[in-house]
């Protein structure tokens, strides 16, 4: 399993989204506590807390929590690496918009207005994201420790269920919203996986803060075998392995939206490197 280069490259959303939650959360979430965010029946129904709803969707309540959350949103960048950032803003936006539904149905159901239900921070971009995790990124590598079975994918579900459990059921029931919003954007509600912004509002938001929502930044293109070809070259990684590359790398690396054919020729000069291989293909990428 490989989330790709490290860092923010192509992955200017997630990179605007975790500066978004740090500050969010300095600023208003760990001076304020978790009993003045979490969202109540009393702030949606009565007091009409509109910017408490804003503040909640990104700012996290404790220090552990964001450096939870912080971690699997940097880890999830590879999927706006693969379907692009203008689509990945979509998926921001309508798992957010469905879990606040989800959220605002649960406390009417309660009705209790003393009792802050609903823990505060960016939870439905985070396990809306474990959706395509589970279904589309493939284990590479499988291990044991004291004889119990772990693989690659371990540690983020590890840190997935500790950020679940770090407020008890105020932070479940949030984490579930974001899972069935993830669920309903796998299943294409609407056809909302093809939804895009329009092309003036990505040249508008591309002068200001997120440059990769225009059209010079799309999703990485199906690399043709010459184009492997020439990457490898350029590279000059040491000698290629004689092994014939594993089929869940090559999965790994088709999954970010390179060509097949390619990234078998980059793992096979990365000597079955997954992350070199990546840097192969994104240097093909910039030539």
């Amino acid at each position: 399993m490989n989330a790709g280069p490290s860092g923010f490259n192509n992955a200017p959303v997630t990179k605007a989204f975790v500066i978004a939650t740090a500050l969010f959360t300095v600023f208003f979430g760990i001076r304020s506590g978790s009993s003045n965010l979490a969202l109540s029946y009393q702030d949606i129904f009565e007091k009409f807390r509109i910017w408490k709803l804003i503040i909640s969707s990104f700012a996290f309540s404790s220090t552990t929590e964001l450096f939870s959350g912080l971690y699997l949103l940097y880890f999830f960048r590879v999927f706006e690496r693969q379907i692009g950032s203008n689509k990945y803003s979509v998926f921001i936006l309508f798992s957010g918009a469905v879990s606040l539904i989800l959220e605002t149905i649960l406390l009417s159901l309660f009705k209790d207005p003393t009792a802050n239900l609903l823990t505060s921070g960016p939870y439905a971009v985070i396990f809306a994201s474990f959706v395509p995790f589970f279904l589309d990124i493939p284990v590479t590598k499988r291990f044991g420790v004291f004889g119990v079975p772990f693989s690659d994918k371990s540690f983020i579900y590890l840190a997935g269920v500790q950020l679940l459990l770090s407020s008890w059921k105020r932070s479940i029931f949030t984490g579930i919203c974001g899972i069935i919003a993830g669920s309903l954007y796998r299943l294409n509600i609407f056809g909302i996986r093809k939804a895009k912004f329009p092309q003036f509002m990505a040249s508008f938001f591309s002068r200001f803060a997120l440059p990769s929502l225009s059209s010079h930044s799309q999703p990485p293109r199906r690399t043709s075998p010459n184009l492997g070809r020439q990457a490898v070259r350029a590279f000059r990684a040491p000698v290629p392995s004689t092994t014939e590359p594993s089929e869940e790398a090559i999965a790994t690396l088709v999954s970010m939206g390179f060509d097949q054919n390619a990234a078998r020729q980059a793992l096979v000069h990365a000597r079955n490197d997954v992350n070199a291989a990546t840097n192969i293909l994104l240097e093909a990428h910039s030539h």
